[in-house]
């Protein structure tokens, strides 16, 4: 018994100091630049796109078996393939750092098609293609598949008859579910390295209803534009995957310990944080080791607010090292991995 009224104690207190910590600060955001996940160097400035998700022609009996069985239109992922490296191309073309961004072809590689990613192309084609066509890189559609789902379902609904009389019908309501994927790759034939290598996919969903079976699947018109429509989105993203983006991240600041502290949680609610600051400095030397740490802490956030990363580790390390601040120590982890980021935005702006 003893034990567990112990257990309780630790864990009221536990609580208790967690409900104090998080009422001790309050949360802010700020939009940081992430670098791009895929690096493109300015030296290529010469794009081919090359669509590998047609099957080869000994190959075309399988890919026309899997067509069937995933209920697929004739041309339908011939289609969204067309209209994801077109898609690719126009975006590119956006970007004054390429010279020339163009849809290549060739017979001289064979495409497995089948919905799945092709081993790499080797280098010896990859330097062919280029040359062939003044290229400094290739981008390959390396496979493109779709996969539908069909669910099938009745109910009863009441409709008005010629007279004005509602009767119970029966209404069937057909639903395909489609799963579009699409493979990448990005040859970079200057420093032969393949830039990246990655599936994105996205789903669409149809649904169609009717008196009888036929007219539900009928009312499905929207499937394919739906599907070309998809087909586009997944080539524009694919081409931001090589630029930087913004992310809202969160940060804690303190706001509690001395007046200063509460006038700064106020001055900072109002959007003025040079303000703030300058009611942190003056804690920067108060006798009270808890109290100083925290000014240490937020003079950390002021910094990383304004930019200077540098100053914001400085800070956030004294935090810790001179006043045990365990949350400077979280901080300053935090600190350290954004400036990795930052210095690989810098790498990838050169």
């Amino acid at each position: 018994m003893k034990r567990f009224r112990f257990n309780i104690l630790i864990i009221a207190t536990t609580a208790a100091m967690l409900l104090f910590s998080c009422q001790s600060m309050n949360n802010l955001t700020m939009s940081v630049t992430e670098p791009a996940p895929v690096y493109v160097p300015s030296s290529l400035q010469n794009i081919g796109l090359l669509n590998r998700s047609l099957a080869s022609k000994k190959n075309k009996p399988l890919d026309d078996i899997d067509q069937i069985l995933s209920i697929e239109g004739k041309n339908l992922d011939k289609e969204g393939a067309e209209y994801t490296i077109q898609s690719i191309k126009d975006t590119f073309e956006k970007d004054s750092q390429y010279n020339t961004v163009e849809i290549i072809t060739t017979e001289k590689i064979e495409n497995p098609g089948l919905g799945i990613f092709p081993s790499a192309l080797p280098w010896e084609t990859v330097d062919m293609l280029c040359k062939e066509n003044q290229l400094d890189a290739i981008v390959t559609l390396s496979f493109y598949d779709t996969d539908a789902k069909v669910s099938y379902k009745t109910r009863t609904v009441e409709q008005l008859n010629a007279f004005g009389i509602k009767i119970p019908m029966i209404e069937h309501e057909a639903t395909i579910s489609t799963h579009i994927k699409a493979g990448f790759r990005i040859y970079d034939n200057i420093n032969k390295v393949i830039r990246d290598e990655i599936t994105l996919d996205r789903w669409i969903t149809s649904v169609g209803k009717g008196i009888n079976p036929t007219k539900a699947i009928e009312a499905i018109v929207g499937r394919k534009e739906s599907l070309l429509q998809a087909s586009t989105v997944i080539g524009q993203d694919y081409v931001y995957r090589t630029y930087p983006f913004k992310i809202r991240v969160t940060r804690q600041y303190y706001v509690k310990g001395t007046n200063n502290f509460e006038i700064g949680k106020r001055r900072a609610q109002t959007g003025d944080w040079d303000g703030a600051a300058e009611l942190w400095e003056q804690e920067l030397n108060n006798p009270k080791g808890k109290i100083a740490g925290r000014a240490c802490y937020n003079m950390a956030i002021i910094n990383e607010i304004n930019g200077d990363l540098e100053t914001a580790m400085s800070w956030a390390s004294k935090a810790y090292t001179d006043y045990e601040d365990k949350n400077a120590l979280r901080y300053l982890n935090i600190l350290k991995n954004r400036q990795n980021k930052n210095n690989l935005l810098h790498q990838q702006s050169q």
